[in-house]
């Protein structure tokens, strides 16, 4: 398909939840269109390792320059457009965006679009505590969307943040794990959550929609699909 744009990923943070990503952009570009097609993607993946000690040490603006160059080398490659493989990461959103000139398409921004699309507007978040504790993602939510984010108690956000980079980061996933997420998840709904949003890209490798008594947002599966949908269609409007 001539016209379909070619999509630059920033992955690596964690790879395991950049596989997902390549998957679901396959799929739905293959079940759009059909017959054997795929997506046009460009794919730089990072060496997590640096990044995870740049959180750690709150060096965001050496990890904003990290992925500002990676993004660059993607704009010189030829992607037409930037999904950056992790929520966390979209803390350096400005950063990547300032040092390119084409568009970035942002995780909550399409999250956002699934969450009205069910009437809800107010959700709980699971992420890293950097996601769950910083505004970069809970502020684009109510101020671009008008949604409300709640998220666990001190306690309850330090075990899923040691979850997600101890375990699932490695590729491990523990039913005890699993099971203190399914308590979580239903401390959110007695918050008044009417969604969980999965706004960690490897939270779903643990738990799902099976675990939650509201709907359960994978922002991972979102933001890939979302992805194939500018490669066939451009921006949403």
């Amino acid at each position: 398909m001539a016209g379909m744009k070619t999509i630059g990923m920033i992955g690596g943070m964690s790879w395991e939840s950049t596989v997902p990503y390549y998957r679901i952009a396959n799929e739905t570009v293959a079940r759009r269109l059909g017959g054997l097609h795929s997506a046009k993607v460009l794919l730089a993946s990072v060496d997590f390792a640096e990044v995870e000690r740049m959180q750690r040490d709150g060096d965001w603006e050496a990890a904003g320059r990290l992925l500002a160059d990676t993004a660059r080398s993607l704009e010189r490659a030829g992607a037409d457009f930037l999904v950056v493989c992790t929520n966390t990461m979209h803390k350096v959103a400005g950063a990547i965006e300032s040092s390119v000139r084409i568009p970035l398409l942002h995780i909550a921004d399409a999250t956002a679009a699934e969450v009205k699309a069910r009437g809800i507007g107010k959700v709980g978040l699971l992420g890293t505590r950097f996601t769950m504790e910083q505004d970069f993602y809970r502020a684009r939510l109510r101020d671009r969307h008008g949604i409300e984010a709640v998220t666990p108690g001190e306690a309850d956000r330090a075990l899923v943040h040691r979850v997600i980079y101890d375990e699932l980061c490695l590729g491990k996933v523990l039913d005890g794990s699993r099971a203190e997420f399914r308590r979580i998840i239903e401390g959110l709904v007695a918050q008044g959550a009417e969604g969980i949003l999965l706004a960690c890209t490897e939270i779903p490798m643990l738990v799902g929609g099976a675990d939650s008594p509201v709907p359960a947002f994978d922002t991972t599966a979102i933001h890939a699909r979302a992805a194939a949908g500018w490669a066939i269609d451009g921006p949403a409007a």
